[in-house]
């Protein structure tokens, strides 16, 4: 061929044709690259503890919180009625559960009784109300190291009060105030009574402090079908019995329900703590596969749901960052893309 033969009109028609498909105004530059923000972790389950009444039967609440700790779950929250409301309050104040059960074998009921004559021999809560007030440091609710909830009964119109700020040892006393045994608590212009009456156990309280995973501590007292044998115990089943219906309920919203077997421990049977606290502890690790497994699988729920909350978008398809060429167009090869940048099947 002479090396100066005109070039063939069939290949300068190609030529030109892929300088246009490859035309620089048709083509769009390669975007920056993105910048990658680390994905922050799915919070944790926060986990309350609802602790029931049961007069003397409430030192078991301590053998729970004892063996949840054990095990490394450690109550965010904590609820509490009647007796449930003074373990709740000492371990919302920073107590570990030793310190607690230190407390109980080192308490004298003397320091907590004070009886009063002109009253019907009604037990005045001065004294539990001091004696609260004096181990969690003087501090209110709201001060305390744990979100805290205290669960009465208002007696003047029976609706349940939740005491979550203010002093302490009043709203304890308030919680624990057995009708017929103790005298109702004047706080402002009314008067409140035990929260067993409306909520044995507070597991409402404990999810209105936010909690997601509520464990419930049932100590109450079921009807043995024989009568008690002192005014106490009257009273005290009286109550459980009357509760019975509403702490069913109350109960089906809780996640877990402990039932330590202290049935046989009377409500003023207070040199029966040990026996509480063990019955406590024995419930809570017959408890434990269970309360693991439901934490696990609301913590893998909320991880997966987190994560497909703040995952990326997906990256751009490269034939959808061009233009369609000039060449594409007339091969009939164009790209159709949707607004995330993928290509839309035809």
């Amino acid at each position: 061929m002479h090396p100066f033969r005109r070039p063939r009109p069939l290949l300068l028609l190609c030529s030109a044709l892929l300088l246009a498909a490859c035309g620089g105004d048709n083509v769009r530059p390669a975007p920056p690259p993105a910048t990658v923000v680390p994905a922050t972790p799915a919070p944790k389950v926060r986990v309350g503890i609802a602790l029931g009444g049961g007069a003397a039967k409430g030192f078991a609440h301590i053998g729970v919180i004892k063996m949840l700790e054990a095990n490394g779950i450690e109550p965010q929250v904590v609820s509490g009625t009647s007796a449930g409301s003074v373990v709740g309050a000492l371990y919302a104040s920073g107590m570990d559960p030793f310190q607690m059960q230190k407390q109980a074998f080192a308490l004298d009921e003397a320091k907590i009784r004070d009886v009063r004559l002109f009253s019907g021999g009604l037990v005045q809560g001065q004294k539990l109300q001091d004696y609260i007030n004096e181990l969690v440091g003087g501090r209110n609710i709201q001060q305390l190291k744990k979100p805290f909830a205290a669960v009465a009964t208002q007696l003047e119109n029976g609706e349940r009060t939740v005491f979550v700020r203010g002093n302490t040892g009043q709203a304890v006393r308030a919680s624990s105030s057995i009708p017929g045994v103790f005298e109702p608590v004047a706080i402002g212009k009314a008067s409140y009574v035990d929260g067993g009456v409306v909520s044995p156990v507070p597991v409402d309280a404990a999810r209105q402090l936010g909690a997601d995973f509520v464990i419930a501590v049932d100590i109450s007292t079921k009807a043995p079908g024989t009568k008690p044998d002192s005014m106490l115990g009257i009273v005290n089943q009286s109550i459980g019995i009357m509760g019975q219906r509403l702490g069913e309920q109350e109960l089906a919203r809780a996640d877990i329900v402990v039932r330590p077997k202290v049935n046989d421990i009377g409500p003023a049977d207070f040199e029966q703590k040990n026996n509480a606290i063990l019955e406590g502890e024995r419930a809570a690790l017959a408890a434990m596969p269970q309360i693991k497994a439901k934490l696990a699988e609301l913590q893998r729920t909320r991880n997966a749901a987190h994560a497909a909350r703040h995952a990326p978008p997906p990256k751009p398809d490269p034939r959808c960052l061009e233009e369609p060429s000039r060449l594409g167009r007339l091969f009939g090869r164009d790209v159709k893309c949707d607004a995330s940048g993928q290509p839309v099947k035809q």
